[in-house]
């Protein structure tokens, strides 16, 4: 193990479940580790109310409070973890790999990318406003606080109409809007979501504003604009499910390693490991599919233990 104090055996950036994993394990293997955990750390789960399908929390666990839990593991085990925003990595033809952070050069023989993605919103003041408190990008996490309410969903995609199918099973009535009458999701999944008898689909409107109820602070309806005419009317409901997509966080690593047209990281099957020996990607950065606090975490351990082993290979 390197005397130089900027030289680690493994950096992780990110700090989303994924990379505080990764720590962890790095972490237990007395591998001299440095978590870039970012301006904002702890990842999308800092913006969720109540975690309730992470295995081991019967009573649920609010996002941060989660987020905290893996930090502290992390610091536990011997994990240097630093607030900092990755700004410049040099990984193709670098050994070691080379990391800048907060004007400050660090090196690594190894490199597990953690950035995650960021779901796209519409970009509207309240929206902000009442996230966590009835708006939300994913219904897979938070469709079970629905039940017996009317829902919004916002969106053209597939992603939208598999949203509004699977939030059928909590909220009494789902409606879909979106700004044109064409739609980019498949035929077979806009015609699932329309023989659907509890879903609605309102083209041609957009969310203008979402408005809550003072007594409980949670959304209570949206004003809906109509494109055509600009009118507005409003539209009672209790949640509001944005299903615009996904952005994962990797214009960091642009020409430097693999993408897909999505720009997720590709990794190799069944493994974390990019093209470049040492460098492994973990989490919603190269998963476009799963996208859960779970499966990030677990592949977060993944490249943590294929980190170790690669580390021993070079040793």
């Amino acid at each position: 193990m390197s005397e130089n104090k900027t030289h680690y055996d493994v950096i992780i950036i990110g700090s989303g479940p994924a990379g505080y994993t990764a720590a962890i394990y790095t972490g237990r293997a007395n591998l001299k580790t440095l978590v870039l955990e970012g301006l904002e750390r702890g990842g999308q789960l800092m913006i969720t109310n109540e975690l309730e399908n992470f295995p081991g929390f019967p009573d649920a666990i609010i996002g941060p409070d989660f987020m905290e839990l893996l930090r502290k593991q992390a610091q536990k085990f011997g994990a240097e973890l630093i607030t900092a925003l990755a700004e410049e990595v040099q990984l193709k033809n670098a050994k070691p790999f080379k990391i800048k952070a907060d004007g400050k050069n660090y090196t690594s023989d190894s490199v597990i990318i953690a950035t995650g993605a960021t779901a796209r919103f519409m970009g509207i003041p309240s929206e902000k406003e009442y996230k966590g408190r009835g708006v939300s990008a994913c219904a897979t996490c938070d469709g079970f606080f629905f039940k017996n309410k009317h829902v919004i969903v916002v969106g053209g995609g597939d992603s939208a109409m598999e949203e509004a199918n699977f939030l059928t099973k909590f909220a009494t009535k789902v409606t879909v809007v979106h700004r044109r009458d064409v739609f980019k999701a498949s035929p077979i999944m806009v015609d699932r979501a329309r023989n659907n008898p509890k879903v609605e689909i309102l083209t041609f409107k957009v969310i203008e504003e979402i408005y809550g109820d003072p007594s409980t602070g949670t959304v209570a309806g949206v004003k809906l604009k109509d494109v055509r005419d600009n009118s507005l009317t409003d539209f009672p409901v209790q949640g509001v499910f944005v299903a615009v997509g996904h952005d994962p966080n990797t214009t960091l690593f642009a020409g430097q390693l693999p993408m897909d047209e999505s720009k997720y990281l590709i990794t190799k099957p069944g493994k974390t490991a990019t093209e470049i020996p040492g460098v492994f990607a973990a989490g919603d950065v190269q998963d476009s599919y799963y996208r859960q606090a779970i499966t990030a975490a677990g592949s977060g351990c993944q490249a943590a233990i294929e980190a170790e082993k690669y580390l021993e290979s070079i040793h």
